[in-house]
């Protein structure tokens, strides 16, 4: 058991590559459920859009005021973090809804 905390084992030898080949194994293996370990998706996503403007898409989560005011500069703030750049400003904020009136997200239209 020393000798396989340590890793005492000569390279090349036979003990050597059963230890390797358990830990591939273990690694190869393993389902992505066992660690709990799945992707997230971004909260703040820059989407596809016309030449001139970035639109970026913002889980309702992010923006936690309430008022107006307070949602566009929590956009503001969020959509510079993501774009890395201090010269974003945002031009609009709109809020999107699905069929039942739920809001699903933000769109947020900005201009360099």
């Amino acid at each position: 058991m020393k000798k396989l905390i340590f890793w005492e084992f000569s390279r090349g030898s036979r003990p050597y590559d059963l230890v390797v080949a358990l830990i591939l194994a273990f690694i190869f293996l393993t389902p992505r459920e066992f660690f709990r370990d799945q992707p997230r998706p971004k909260d703040v996503a820059l989407l596809p859009s016309e030449p001139g403007s970035s639109h970026f898409w913002i889980e309702p989560e992010r923006l936690h005021a309430t008022d107006e005011a307070g949602r566009q500069r929590e956009a503001q703030t969020l959509v510079r973090q993501q774009a890395g750049s201090r010269d974003r400003t945002l031009v609009r904020l709109e809020t999107i809804y699905d069929s039942g009136k739920e809001v699903q997200g933000f769109l947020a239209i900005t201009r360099p």
